[in-house]
């Protein structure tokens, strides 16, 4: 598989390609091209065309979860002559809020059905093979479900454990990697999850946000905990991943840079 980061906080140095805070990659794995979130604006796309990603050749579009700084960029997708399929969890319409500021998808899902064949689930959905989109993550960690902002539904806002964050899940025979959008679910639920459906114990590598900033000490000590026992080679934190919660984890194992340009195959 390769991996292209179309859009992340960060930029390679000495590659002139935008950024913004919001995460966007485009993956190309035994002959299936995938979009991985769109960012927050069009920025994934002009990024996309300076790097030679066909995106008018993609096979599937996959979100991670419904906040806007990753389906921001549905706005922009181009009009294709064909529908192919958007993947993601049900829950990915239903309004989000950061107090006042509206957080969620900005394009309805009527808009979406006119672009894409909407697959929505909360099982797990092989796109490849080897890929598997994880569906709806069960919380099994004591250390990471918190509430990000609100969510509504008929009328009613409650604390938003964001049931519709997923991740990709990527098979090779000797072990797993792992491709987050924010890992609101936890990115240690995550790998168990992973681990559970592929009934692999090897996680070989792990690219995404970690939704861990410095005033989550005490949450940031037990991931690295929990990914020195699991002894991964490879760590690719970015997006909402913070340089202290970076620092700790490169103390005790291989942490990348990651930026708009990087491209990693496995």
């Amino acid at each position: 598989m390769k991996l292209t980061v179309l859009a992340d906080n960060n930029t390679i140095i000495d590659r002139y390609f935008l950024g913004e805070p919001a995460v966007s990659y485009y993956l190309e794995e035994g002959g299936t091209r995938i979009l991985f979130d769109t960012g927050y604006s069009d920025v994934y796309l002009k990024n996309a065309e300076a790097l030679g990603c066909p995106i008018r050749q993609l096979d599937a579009v996959v979100l991670s979860h419904g906040h806007n700084d990753h389906t921001g960029g549905l706005r922009f997708f181009p009009d294709l002559d064909r529908k192919i399929p958007l993947i993601a969890h049900p829950a990915i319409f239903d309004p989000k809020y950061d107090e006042q500021l509206m957080v969620g998808c900005p394009v309805p899902k009527e808009e979406l059905e006119k672009k894409f064949v909407l697959r929505l689930s909360r099982d797990p959905v092989r796109i490849s093979p080897r890929l598997t989109w994880l569906g709806q993550i069960p919380r099994v960690t004591d250390f990471e479900e918190k509430p990000t902002g609100v969510r509504c539904t008929d009328g009613q806002c409650v604390p938003d454990l964001l049931p519709d964050d997923s991740a990709l899940m990527l098979e090779e025979e000797d072990g797993l990697f792992i491709i987050t959008g924010c890992s609101h679910a936890g990115i240690c639920n995550i790998m168990e999850y992973a681990k559970k459906l592929s009934g692999k114990n090897s996680i070989k590598g792990v690219i995404g946000g970690f939704h861990l900033f410095d005033r989550d000490a005490g949450q940031i000590g037990r991931t690295v905990e929990y990914f020195r026992k699991e002894n991964i080679p490879d760590l690719y934190p970015c997006h909402c991943t913070s340089f202290g919660a970076k620092c700790a984890m490169a103390r005790e194992m291989t942490v990348h840079e990651v930026g708009v340009g990087l491209t990693v195959e496995w």
